[in-house]
Formats: structure tokens, C-alpha cells, sequence
């Protein structure tokens, strides 16, 4: 075989992740408080931006009004237009066509050193350059109580409806670790039925540390004693009687849960061992309310109104009347090219601000269409959704709506949730024209099927049947995942506890 060189000619098209695409990732996935902070740095380090201190504007569902009057003409200074077409691309590279390889791999290409993008790195961003190390980046803070919480929530709670609803119980724990909401309000909310609450909360009790979750001193030291396994009838008697414990009225006590003097004191001391306050022990910060991104209201017309929330939306301008007159006065060419990077930086923030707020509502707008019967009916009625769905109907990549569902959060009629926990797996439906069915929603109407059984205990097959009656196509072998998620034993068991139990 022969071996020889040649000179060949190939024209391809690839995708660059420019430092400005980069940029524009890491702000299309920021929360609202990381991208405050973000937008105070900048403010700080780039003498052209400036936060708009005018009056706000009237809320509308589209941004762009409300911005348009952010996004100015560039300077007629020819030095800097000219740097701001080598810095500047187009948004729509971000926002509709990125490539699963390329958020990969977004982290690994690094901005050109003559860039000025590097002053634009995140608070907290690790970089390669000793020089510009972040020694911030390594040093690490305690969990609050929801974090903690909440990562062992995706453990113990199956699917989403269960899920929206430990959110909201989280939500709802002060200081201490105490639940302040009322259950069946909270219920009539979220448009569950108060078992199915009573059921996510008794989960959550479970959580460490011991007593979150409790609705009073009585029943946060139950749970502490259940899991030191110390919860006997003596015990139990002494946890209902605290008022005499406080009194130190151990002749009532002593008569009332049958035990000796010694015994009594030492339950008395086993009863003040615990810890009546769980929740302090996770950090001194003062709990930061969740500030929705976005806000779904309901029209008079009985449609959705979607809006952004405006309070969580950076406002920034470009001084260009103190852009022209630094140039006028500006003779180096080291000083000419300052000023056109910082305005090539300023111009590229401010439009990707613009364009990352109008994705966040494009999202909004096709999720709140897709769970329009959550919205009206309740949990059982979440429709299932993925990504891809959502992506297809806003002609956009499922990377970008990805990075949008995680850490946002919409203000609905049923409460504040994060976008991400509106997608949830899909159940066939038997009947060939029928719409498939959210996973969680069959969930509920399994959790339903077997609290209505009595005496009658239905089997997994049964199940099959009966959910195929409603028209609901499903194997027996997912009943039967769905039943151990939601923590109900097997038919035989039912029936040997209802045998034991007898008739009521």
C-alpha cells in the first residue's frame, strides 16, 4: 500500500463557547439572590454600568417593554464598536442552540487574557490562573435547616406531587424546627386531601435531626423519645402531663404513670435530655424567604396571567454621558482600550440580563400551560411533563429550559413552587385517544383505591384492573413500585392485619 500527502479543503460548522456564551449559561442558571450579587460586583467593577434608580415600571408579561429602554445605542466612539464585534455574538447561541457537549464542557474553555471578560467571573468561581484564585470559593458554611431538610426529602419522598408537598411543609418550619401551618389550610391549598398530607408529614418526622416537623413541645419530644425507642406507656403518660413536670409535682406523677420515685426522676432527667428546639442547632442565619421569579395570577377572563416578578429583576444602564466624556479625555490607547472593553462588557451584561428574563418567562408561560389543571384541581392532577416537551413547544434546547427550572420558583393560586417539580414521569392511558396520566397522579388514585378497601383488601392485580377501568394502562410490577414507594405493604399483610383487627 502506498503512502503519500495531499493538501485536503473542508468547509463544517461547530459551535464556540466564546467566554460572552460562557457568561451568558452561568446567568441564565443563577437564582435571583446569586444574580443580585452578581450584578452588585459588576456595578462595582465596571465604571460604565449603573443601577436604574428611576421609578419602576409597570409589571408586564413581556420584558422586553418593560426593558427597553436598557438596552441603548453604543457609543460612536469607532474604537469601541470595533472591540464590541470581536467580543460580542448572538444570544440565540445560547438560549436555542446549544448541544448537550458543549454544557458539558462549558466550564473548560478560558476567556482570552485581553479579553476583559475574566473580570466578569462569578463570586466564588474557582480558576486555574494562582493569580486570579478565589480563595472565598474553598471555605464552607453549615447547612441551614431547609438544605438539610431537603436533601432528605428526595430520599424518603416518592414522585412529584409528594414532593410539592414536602416543599411546602419545609416551607413552613420556623426557627425551631416547628411546623407553623395548619395542615388541612395547607391541604385545601395545594388541593390534596388532609390524609395525604398527615401521610407526607409522618415521612418527614423521620428526618434527622429527631423532632423537626412537630407541631408542639408534646409531640416534638415524642419523636425524639420514638427514636431513642424510649416511648413506652410510663413515658407517653409523662409526655401528657409536662404541666406537672414543670411543677415538679412528682406525687401526681408518680400515682399517674404507675412508677417508683427513682424511676420517675429518671425520666424526668431522660425527658429534659432532649433537645426541645431541633432546629437551632442548623446555623444562626435568619431563614431567607423564597422570592419567586415568576408570578401566575388568574384573569378575570379565567385564563392565567404569567408575569415576572420585577422585584427580582437587576435593572442596569450604561452611563454613555460618562462614557462620551472619559473618551473625549482619554489619550492613551491603553486607556482607549479600558473604556471599550468595559462598554463591550456593560453592553453584553445588559442584553443578556434582557434575554435571560425573557427565557425565564417563556418557560413559565408553556409550563403553566401544560399544568393548567394542577392549577384549577390540585395535585392528584399534575399532568406528566419533561423537558423535552416543554423544549419543543419554545422551539428551544432542553438544556436551556433545564437550566431555567433549577433554582426558580413560580408564585401560584396553590402556592410558591420551583419549576423544576412540575415534571413528573407519564402512565399510558388505555383508551387509544386518551391522555397519558402523571405518575404521582396515579400514585394518589393507588393511595386512594387502598384506603377505601376496608375488609375487602384488594390485590395488586385487582388494582391493575380497576385503574385500567378509569382508564389508566399499567403493570402489575409498577402497582406494585408504587405501593412500596408510598409505603403500603402487600395485600397478604393487609389481610392478615385486617383479620386481626377485625371489623370496626
Amino acid at each position: 500500500m502506498a503512502l503519500n500527502q495531499r493538501l485536503d479543503l473542508r468547509q463544517g460548522q461547530s459551535l464556540v463557547m466564546t467566554p460572552q456564551l460562557q457568561q451568558a449559561i452561568k446567568l441564565l442558571q443563577m437564582s435571583n439572590l446569586e444574580l443580585q450579587a452578581f450584578v452588585d460586583q459588576e456595578l462595582e467593577r465596571n465604571p460604565l454600568l449603573e443601577r436604574d434608580e428611576r421609578a419602576e415600571v409597570q409589571k408586564s408579561p413581556e420584558p422586553a417593554e418593560a426593558q427597553t429602554d436598557m438596552v441603548t445605542a453604543l457609543a460612536s466612539n469607532s474604537a469601541a464598536e470595533e472591540r464590541l464585534r470581536t467580543l460580542d455574538t448572538e444570544l440565540e447561541n445560547v438560549y436555542t442552540h446549544e448541544s448537550r457537549a458543549d454544557a458539558a464542557n462549558r466550564g473548560q474553555a478560558a476567556p482570552p487574557p485581553d479579553s476583559g471578560w475574566s473580570s466578569l467571573r462569578p463570586q466564588g468561581a474557582l480558576s486555574l490562573d494562582a493569580e486570579g484564585l478565589d480563595f472565598g470559593a474553598t471555605l464552607t458554611r453549615q447547612p441551614t435547616l431547609a438544605e438539610h431538610l431537603t436533601g432528605q426529602m428526595h430520599l424518603l419522598l416518592a414522585g412529584a406531587a409528594e414532593q410539592l408537598i414536602g416543599q411546602h411543609l419545609i416551607g413552613s418550619l420556623n426557627e425551631a424546627g416547628y411546623l407553623a401551618a395548619d395542615v388541612p389550610s395547607m391541604a385545601e391549598t395545594l388541593g390534596a386531601s388532609t390524609a395525604h398530607v398527615e401521610a407526607v408529614l409522618a415521612k418527614l418526622q423521620s428526618c434527622d435531626p429527631p423532632g423537626v416537623f412537630a407541631r408542639d413541645l408534646r409531640e416534638c419530644l415524642t419523636l425524639q423519645l420514638k427514636e431513642r425507642d424510649r416511648f413506652d406507656p410510663a413515658m407517653a403518660i409523662l409526655v401528657g402531663h409536662l404541666d406537672l413536670v414543670a411543677k415538679r409535682d412528682y406525687a401526681a406523677l408518680k400515682i399517674l404513670c404507675r412508677v417508683n420515685l427513682e424511676d420517675l426522676k429518671d425520666m424526668v432527667a431522660e425527658l429534659r435530655a432532649l433537645d426541645p428546639k431541633p432546629g437551632h442547632a442548623f446555623g444562626a442565619e435568619p431563614v431567607q424567604p423564597v422570592i419567586p421569579d415568576v408570578i401566575v395570577r388568574p384573569s378575570p377572563e379565567g385564563a392565567w396571567i404569567v408575569e415576572l416578578n420585577t422585584e427580582t429583576l437587576p435593572r442596569v444602564l450604561i452611563n454613555h454621558q460618562y462614557l462620551a466624556r472619559v473618551s473625549a479625555n482619554a489619550q492613551r490607547s491603553e486607556d482607549k482600550v479600558y473604556l471599550s472593553e468595559c462598554q463591550a462588557n456593560a453592553t453584553w451584561l445588559v442584553k443578556s440580563l434582557d434575554q435571560r428574563a425573557r427565557t425565564i418567562l417563556k418557560v413559565a408561560r408553556e409550563i403553566v400551560r401544560q399544568q393548567d389543571a394542577f392549577l384549577l384541581l390540585g395535585v392528584q392532577h399534575l399532568r406528566p411533563l419533561n423537558l423535552r416537551t416543554v423544549a419543543d413547544a419554545i422551539e428551544m434546547h432542553e438544556s436551556t429550559v433545564s437550566r431555567v427550572t433549577s433554582n426558580k420558583y413560580m408564585a401560584t393560586p396553590r402556592g410558591i413552587f420551583e419549576l423544576k417539580y412540575f415534571f413528573t414521569t407519564a402512565i399510558a392511558s388505555s383508551d387509544s385517544n386518551g391522555d397519558a396520566h402523571s405518575a404521582e397522579a396515579v400514585r394518589h388514585r393507588i393511595r386512594e383505591l387502598i384506603a377505601e378497601e376496608g375488609q375487602n383488601v384488594l390485590s395488586d392485580d385487582t388494582i391493575v384492573d380497576k385503574l385500567k377501568a378509569s382508564g389508566i394502562d399499567i403493570a402489575r410490577r409498577t402497582v406494585a413500585k408504587y405501593r412500596e414507594s408510598l409505603g403500603i405493604p402487600s395485600s397478604v399483610r393487609r389481610r392478615r392485619e385486617a383479620r386481626v383487627q377485625g371489623p370496626q
